[in-house]
């Protein structure tokens, strides 16, 4: 018996090491995803771009673009001051997105929490909104939406101290009710905006668009952006441990408190920051960590950087739609919803519960 068992399980040890292979490779070709995309959609448009020019923009752009010599031709401005700048945001902003919802249903153990569960999206439209209201620099907009974000989760935070029984219930209970608060007050503000100025300015820019974005938008955008996703890959790990309760976090050396606040503060500072930029966005921080976790299981190890790609490539993938299909520009927030309910649909059946 003991010869039979060692006989299959040398007969099966190169399939199991080729499907392993296999996943790895899968793996690695959906975290390099982003990037061949991103090339591809700078060149589509109405005035379509080959491949190998839009690379030679970006190299130009790269080593040439200071020398006094250089004479910029239609293609190169069209790819580095216009797309560019577009197709960057898409990236970071769906980024974001993606990996704070993942991060989020980690340490709340809840697959329905999404990146608005503490009222950051609802603070920060409502602070565009305000701005709007009265004809603000779009600069102010965003430093108006980017503040009023950190002060609904902060307003959640405090309130949610008054209660001392289950915490993380009582928080995200309370960033509901904030949230709400904040969405009545936007609503409030639309009913006495100037149904033909600043009333259809609110409507547009809380349905997300990146059609504004310029290069002045991108080093604040790309340097919290950036430095969230290198602080959640690093405590990637550490969520599966989390995902185990409080008690074995601190038998294993967590301060699962401590560690649960860090990474809400980093991703409220990651969620208002693209706020800012792109307006309302829904649907990405709950339908990409589904489908991440779909694809590479529940392994946060893995489930954290297939976010980020899955966040990046969707994103990218609707603004590419919404300002391709029609004549006119269609708001971000129409799409995600469109292509993020069919899909969520879609993987709820494939994983029978939809939460592993």
């Amino acid at each position: 018996m003991q010869v039979m068992q060692r006989i299959l399980t040398i007969r099966w040890v190169p399939v199991l090491r080729q499907r392993e292979s296999r996943q790895r490779l899968f793996y690695w070709l959906l975290l390099a995803l982003p990037l061949p995309l991103a090339i591809y959609a700078i060149g589509i448009g109405r005035y379509e771009i080959p491949p190998d020019q839009v690379v030679q923009a970006l190299s130009d752009y790269a080593l040439h673009s200071r020398q006094a010599d250089f004479a910029p031709t239609v293609e190169y401005n069209l790819v580095t001051r216009i797309r560019l700048p577009r197709i960057a945001a898409a990236l970071l902003v769906g980024a974001s997105l993606g990996v704070t919802g993942a991060a989020f249903q980690g340490i709340f153990r809840n697959p329905l929490v999404d990146t608005n569960i503490l009222g950051v999206t609802s603070g920060a439209g409502f602070g565009a909104a305000l701005m709007l209201l009265i004809n603000a620099d779009p600069f102010v907009v965003r430093v108006s939406a980017f503040a009023f974000g950190l002060v609904a989760v902060l307003a959640a935070f405090f309130v949610s101290r008054l209660y001392y029984s289950a915490p993380l219930i009582v928080l995200a209970l309370v960033g509901i009710l904030i949230g709400s608060f904040f969405n009545s007050l936007t609503s409030l503000l639309k009913y006495v905006a100037d149904p033909l100025d600043s009333l259809p300015a609110i409507t547009y820019w809380l349905l997300g668009s990146l059609a504004a974005v310029t290069r002045r938008d991108i080093p604040a955008l790309a340097l919290v952006t950036l430095a969230g996703l290198l602080f959640m890959i690093g405590v990637r790990w550490r969520l599966n441990v989390l995902s185990l309760g409080d008690a074995e976090a601190r038998t294993l050396g967590l301060n699962p408190a401590r560690l649960k606040l860090m990474i809400i503060v980093v991703s409220t500072v990651m969620t208002a920051m693209a706020v800012s930029v792109s307006g309302v966005i829904g649907w990405v921080g709950l339908v990409i960590p589904h489908a991440a976790r779909t694809l590479v299981g529940p392994d946060h190890r893995r489930l954290i950087p297939a976010t980020i790609a899955l966040g990046a490539v969707f994103l990218l993938l609707i603004d590419t739609m919404a300002r391709t299909l029609w004549a006119g520009e269609v708001p971000l927030g129409v799409f995600t919803g469109i292509v993020g309910v069919p899909l969520l649909l879609v993987i709820l059946r494939v994983n029978k519960t939809g939460w592993q």
